[in-house]
């Protein structure tokens, strides 16, 4: 009985380090740093949506997955699963109060869906002007929500907290077809340094609309005796795009947020592919318009029935070492479903360990391209390593590869892809979330 529990114990032993060692000859630093360097590259522009840099992201993931040998998902003749927005852009903004123009600095539009808005005291909401002693922030917010068509005054006093809003807005808004075909014609037009309104206002809106293409990167690897059941690993390809230079630099590179996520991705893909041992089937996305509303994964969900789907690792932001030091990673939503503990159970006897989310109060686990999948019920998670009550280079021209430390992404993505084989291989099922009502 001894020699045969020895024999056993050194068999498992072997394995474990044929594995790791397979592990460590496909994930290999070099072929990550390849992915890296290449997604967060300045010819990338930035990866923002609706950009030629995307269009070069995703050409660039398209050949990797051909080169790795995915299929296409069900119903698609390429890697590109394609949908459409429609672009709505200020061609002109004219507000006029007693008689006289504002100047175009002095104005914010939030919530218009139409292609031309013309409104006055008559028939609209009117005006109203924010209480000076409320937080500006705070006073937007509720106003923003209220779907009204109407004029609001601000005073100077808040001309900081104006001019931030207004930068981070943008010029654009992205909508779908029932928005722009929508009857209901809302905007609510804030107007800074005015007191009053006296002898009237009117607001002119014309916008040009677009049609736009967005492209989610997906491929398959059929699985065998389980090929009905889904297990999914994405992250987003998209960033910020080119901003105002600061110190010379104007563009976002997001080589953390997230080159880092999506290479690992890629990387995974390579090795379940070699490794050729999964019963279930895998797919492996990397999504578009994240950073402008989850619009791929929310897509790509829609596309899906929930209950095929048995799990979902998304992986984002894995460029430096979490708050648990080296070798560890957090799992967003960690109580909701054991998926966790099925993938720290499939590490024992290695250095890396998996924590539950450290920053339950910024709600992460419903802010990134896992929560569809999980307001549905899936267990759907995200992996991530972000110290992000204080990562200084998050949404910043400075997230570039030279920042990232390249050896916890290797570390971050081999654990992956231990962790996860019993998941792969159908020996383990982890448990529902519940659904969101």
């Amino acid at each position: 009985m001894k020699k045969t529990f020895f024999a056993i114990g050194i068999a498992a032993v072997a394995s474990l380090t044929a594995n790791a060692q397979s592990i460590d000859k496909v994930i290999t630093k070099d072929y990550v740093d390849h992915l890296i360097k290449t997604l967060s590259a300045d010819d990338m522009q930035g990866r923002r949506t609706f950009t030629p840099g995307i269009d070069k992201a995703a050409t660039f993931i398209e050949k990797e997955f051909a080169a790795i040998g995915l299929k296409p998902l069900d119903g698609q003749t390429g890697y590109r699963q394609t949908f459409y927005k429609y672009q709505l852009k200020p061609a002109s903004t004219k507000v006029t109060i007693d008689g006289q123009a504002i100047a175009s600095e002095n104005i914010i539009v939030y919530g218009n869906k139409s292609e031309k808005l013309s409104f006055d005291q008559s028939n609209s909401d009117g005006w109203i002007k924010l209480d000076e002693n409320k937080d500006f922030i705070s006073q937007f917010r509720t106003l923003a929500r209220s779907g009204k068509k109407q004029l609001i005054l601000v005073d100077v006093k808040f001309v900081d907290a104006f001019k931030r809003v207004k930068g981070m807005l943008g010029s654009e808004t992205v909508l779908d077809e029932q928005d722009i075909k929508s009857e209901k014609n809302s905007a609510m037009v804030f107007v800074l340094d005015k007191e009053t309104v006296s002898n009237g206002f009117t607001v002119e809106l014309n916008n040009t609309v677009t049609k736009m293409p967005l492209f989610n990167v997906a491929g398959v690897i059929p699985g065998k005796s389980k090929a009905k059941e889904l297990v999914v690993f994405s992250g987003h390809y998209d960033h910020m795009g080119i901003v105002k230079p600061k110190d010379g630099d104007s563009i976002m590179n997001g080589a953390d947020d997230d080159a880092s996520g999506t290479s690992a991705v890629i990387a995974l893909a390579k090795y379940y592919k070699k490794l050729n041992k999964n019963e279930r089937t895998l797919i492996f996305v990397a999504f578009t318009g994240e950073e402008m509303g989850m619009f791929g994964s929310k897509y790509f969900s829609e596309k899906l029935n929930p209950d095929e789907v048995v799990a979902m690792f998304n992986i984002e932001m894995i460029g430096k070492d979490s708050k648990f030091g080296k070798n560890t990673a957090f799992i967003t939503g960690y109580d909701k479903s054991d998926l966790g503990k099925i993938l720290q159970k499939n590490l024992a006897g290695t250095e890396f360990t998996f924590h539950p989310d450290p920053y339950k109060e910024q709600n992460l686990f419903y802010r990134s391209d896992n929560a569809t999948l999980a307001a549905l019920g899936v267990p759907a998670h995200t992996i991530s390593t972000d110290q992000i009550d204080s990562d200084q280079l998050y949404h910043t021209v400075k997230d570039e590869y030279s920042s990232l430390d390249v050896e916890n992404i290797l570390s971050t993505i081999r654990a992956i892809a231990k962790s996860a084989v019993s998941i792969v291989s159908g020996a383990d099922t982890p448990s529902r979330i519940p659904k969101l009502k």
